[in-house]
């Protein structure tokens, strides 16, 4: 290669066309770039991004509901260059590394109830995954074999690998890799602005939802269902909140028929719902939580599974082994960052920062409600999403040729466009979600707030 060509292949149009010609990017309609340039990230810095060429972009989506202290924190590349140089990777197959043991028990302190127990992952989707099969080998050990099945809610996302795309609930990010691992049921989400009756009576609402995962547990049979997996507050859809009394209700059912509850909280984890975790906020105790992303912000691939004592205990015996890891679990590096990254959430007071900050980013979110095609905003702490409908009376959602032309032909440009990453979603009613950092502040809020008007008044205009 020549001087010239280097130049060339680092400039940012030759990262686009290098990116375009071999780099297979995730979810990803590769089409698109036969004339339109691969977007470069190529520098961060608190709330916000910069690409190859120069232009900065509000993080409205924290990376991927990830980066919760925002990015260019030089604590944490520190913390990542002090582990590297005392010991850069060793598994944790039959022994540990101070990193790992460190971090496993600020977690367990810190998890809600007896969830004294941490097995690390490398991702989301494989905490799941970790969780699921955990759930069967319990049983099994437990001298109940035929509990194996799992529920999950409708649109729920639960990751990509083939246990975790199972008992995820989208039936078009499924379809392509059927067939899927058997024994995964759903049920209706806590999507209050389209229950079909119920009327104002959001408890009602809640108590129905609840009482339909016991239907499917009594239909299947107690004695097949080991799990079931919920979001404190669903992604996919677009933020629904679980209505009051929810949880409490599914933790009656799954304690009635000894079915574990796992509080899937890969995105609500470590703040995104202004608390630890979100099971604290919604008051319910489960049986395992699943994490990964804001753990360590992103800065470092990690995951992690918190399980109860009670799960642990057939493994404290005889043989019993849980036959499951991976090479990069809990390695030394990202938990080293998971610690300095928890540090310092604790030391900036992120958590209650949100806390303080909800209301104000509701309420700015809410603002846009004046417009046509808002149907209605929802979420919690610094996770929301925006609704968009053909008719606010009637809730008419789009055509899937309007949705196509309406938020990938000119929503997701525009906001890119106009300076905000955030994520235009129609896997079930077309919204926009925005998740910012959790240092963000009214500042942002009004940022965020003014670039999602622009779009939107010309995104009604194109209807």
């Amino acid at each position: 290669m020549t001087l010239s060509d280097l130049a060339a292949s680092t400039s940012s149009a030759g990262l686009a066309r290098a990116a375009h010609e071999h780099l297979w990017m995730h979810f990803t309609r590769h089409s698109g770039f036969a004339e339109d340039p691969v977007p470069v990230i190529a520098r961060g810095e608190g709330a916000y991004v910069w690409d190859a060429d120069g232009k900065r972009y509000l993080d409205g989506l924290s990376g991927l509901f990830t980066v919760q202290v925002g990015h260019g924190r030089e604590e944490l590349a520190e913390a990542a260059a002090r582990q590297i140089r005392q010991l850069s990777y060793f598994p944790l197959w039959s022994h540990a590394t101070p990193p790992a043991i460190e971090l496993a028990e600020r977690l367990a302190n810190d998890a809600p109830g007896d969830l004294n127990r941490v097995f690390f992952t490398v991702s989301g989707g494989e905490s799941v995954e970790t969780a699921w099969k955990l759930a069967k080998q319990y049983f099994k050990l437990t001298g109940k074999p035929t509990k194996h099945k799992v529920i999950s809610r409708a649109m729920a996302y639960h990751g990509t690998s083939q246990g975790a795309l199972s008992i995820t609930g989208i039936p078009a990010a499924k379809a392509d890799f059927e067939p899927l691992v058997p024994s995964s049921l759903r049920v209706p989400n806590t999507n209050f602005y389209r229950a079909p009756v119920f009327a104002d009576d959001y408890a009602a609402y809640g108590r129905w939802a609840a009482d339909q995962i016991e239907q499917a547990i009594e239909f299947e049979g107690a004695d097949t269902v080991a799990a079931v997996f919920l979001e404190p507050v669903q992604n996919t859809g677009g933020c629904f909140p679980p209505p009051p009394g929810y949880f409490e209700r599914v933790r009656e059912i799954c304690d009635r028929h000894d079915v574990l509850l796992v509080s899937d909280e890969v995105i609500c984890a470590f703040g995104r719902l202004g608390y630890d975790f979100g099971a604290r906020r919604y008051g319910y105790q489960p049986d395992m939580i699943t994490t990964a992303k804001g753990l360590t912000s992103g800065y470092a691939p990690l995951g992690a599974v918190l399980a109860s004592e009670r799960l642990m205990e057939p493994f404290t015996r005889g043989s019993n082994t849980f036959m499951h890891g991976s090479t990069y679990g809990g390695h030394p590096v990202s938990c080293a960052v998971a610690l300095a990254n928890l540090d310092l959430i604790e030391r900036e007071g992120l958590y209650a920062h949100v806390r303080s900050h909800e209301a104000a980013f509701r309420s700015t979110l809410d603002t846009l409600l004046d417009l046509p095609i808002v149907g209605e905003v929802r979420g919690a702490g610094y996770f929301y999403a925006v609704e968009l409908v053909k008719d606010k009376a009637t809730k008419e959602t789009f055509t899937p040729a309007e949705s196509e032309r309406v938020l990938r032909g000119h929503l997701s440009r525009a906001l890119f466009g106009g300076g905000l990453y955030c994520r235009t979603d129609d896997r079930a009613e077309p919204v926009i979600q925005v998740s910012p950092p959790l240092i963000c502040g009214q500042r942002e809020f009004d940022e965020i707030t003014a670039i999602l008007r622009g779009a939107l008044e010309e995104a009604w205009r194109l209807l």
